[in-house]
């Protein structure tokens, strides 16, 4: 496995800098970012310098129930080609639901939300990692993320959940000890047992972010300096192997470049000191395993583990080609993402307050996304702009992309009579006009009758 070093995440904002900063060994540039034919001229000088630049992807959704889109995969495979990268890399959720298997709308979260640790779950996930693996040119390596909630009836830990998945794919691990600090403090799981159930020798290198508490909430910001126990998780991490790379990433509320060095050789420094040099340190079986293990070693083979017994009374996939397994998941994760973005009934065994909070979050993104997307909304709406964009986005799924969602959104604000000042609502409008066509229509009768009167005004 290809040994990284130090890197850091690049982003347009920081891109001066990270070219500037010592100590940088390589770094990872988020795919859907980067367009193969234009690669960003930082990017170019730093692999002229021998830097090396991995894409991260994170629109794929290979823990969705579909399978994965072959457009997706060739956009991924043709930016790892520009970049000359030695690996790429993904996430282990799903981001979009709805569709075909549901026979419901199509519906995208606009976030990475986390797959239920299930057999059915696994099994999807196992054959959409093979089928990405089959059209990458380069190895894939896939993350697991931080949840603000939990699925009810989870059948394995999440250790135990990525070692079957590396066991049965080969696929590498992105270890992000930020997101296990995230589901310590969200849904009380242990960083330390996840890290004894992982297969360490499978850890293509980690991630290391910042974050904030709110109401006994861990939200996975970016946009903050790590914390303490977010270290020491990693130190934990370099004790029982040498990681081939550590990432710091850092997506927003960018500090002055030097505060970033500080950051990132304290993250270098937190690895040396955990004596990340040493072998690894091999994991015990857990007892339902330990007989298995012990009959391979007996007979002169290497300890096998596996998690993925079945319960044996797990409906049949009567296809025989897991249609079955991705039919169940995609209702499961459709009712999910539908009480999410549109409003609908909780299912039953979530935590309702949890869902509140991810829902808020959601939200919340998607009106940051759409702030850089279209940056003269903010400007022009000022203050208005969070509360009317979370007003729009409560019970309307996006359902064409940012850049829709932001037209959507400033018709919506123009139908309503918004913003209150008249020279930012012709603003507003001429935005508005000037990438869609004509005015949208308005749902008060007043206004209708105005624009007559004024069009009748101009023709004399």
């Amino acid at each position: 496995m290809q040994h990284l070093g130090t890197g850091i995440g690049w982003r347009p904002e920081i891109a001066d800098a990270v070219e500037r900063m010592a100590g940088v060994d390589w770094v990872e540039a988020v795919a859907e970012n980067i367009c193969p034919g234009h690669v960003p001229e930082s990017l170019l000088r730093l692999r002229e310098r021998g830097v090396t630049v991995v894409p991260h992807g994170v629109s794929l959704g290979l823990g969705g129930a579909d399978r994965p889109d072959p457009a997706r995969l060739a956009d991924l495979a043709a930016r790892a080609e520009a970049l000359g990268s030695p690996l790429v890399t993904e996430h282990i959720a799903f981001v979009r639901a709805g569709g075909a298997l549901t026979a419901s709308p199509a519906l995208e979260a606009g976030h990475l939300l986390p797959v239920p640790r299930t057999r059915d779950a696994l099994d999807v996930l196992c054959e959409n990692v093979r089928v990405a693996q089959d059209a990458l040119p380069v190895p894939l390596a896939v993350e697991n993320i931080a949840a603000l909630i939990a699925w009810p009836g989870e059948e394995m830990t999440e250790g135990q959940f990525l070692y079957d998945l590396a066991d049965r794919t080969g696929v590498r691990l992105l270890i992000d000890v930020a997101n296990l600090h995230t589901n310590h403090v969200n849904r009380g799981e242990d960083p330390g047992k996840a890290l004894d159930e992982l297969p360490v020798e499978a850890i293509a290198y980690a991630h290391v972010a910042g974050g904030f508490e709110r109401d006994g909430v861990w939200h996975d910001s970016h946009a903050h300096p790590v914390p303490r126990p977010v270290l020491d998780i990693l130190a934990d991490l370099a004790s029982r192997t040498a990681p081939p790379g550590v990432l710091l990433e850092r997506d927003e509320n960018f500090p002055q470049p030097e505060e970033l060095e500080r950051e990132l050789t304290l993250v270098r420094e937190t690895v040396t000191k955990a004596g990340g040099g040493k072998a690894p340190r091999a994991t015990a079986p857990t007892t339902a395993t330990a007989a298995t293990a012990a009959a391979a070693t007996t007979e002169g083979a290497a300890p096998a583990r596996s998690y993925d017994d079945g319960p044996a009374d797990r409906a049949p996939d009567a296809h025989g080609d897991g249609t079955a397994a991705r039919q169940r998941l995609a209702l499961a994760q459709t009712a999910l993402l539908s009480c999410l973005v549109a409003d609908t009934p909780v299912p039953e065994g979530f935590d309702r307050a949890r869902i509140g909070v991810q829902a808020r979050s959601l939200a919340a993104k998607r009106a940051g996304i759409v702030a850089k997307v279209a940056p003269e909304l903010p400007e022009i709406l000022a203050k208005e702009y969070g509360p009317a964009f979370l007003a729009y986005a409560h019970g309307r799924p996006m359902t064409g992309g940012y850049r829709r969602d932001a037209l959507d959104f400033a018709a919506h604000v123009l139908r309503a009579g918004h913003p209150a000042d008249a020279a930012a609502r012709l603003r507003l409008r001429s935005w508005w006009r000037d990438r869609s066509g004509p005015t949208p229509p308005s749902r008060h009768p007043a206004a209708r009758l105005a624009r007559a009167t004024r069009r009748v005004l101009l023709r004399h």
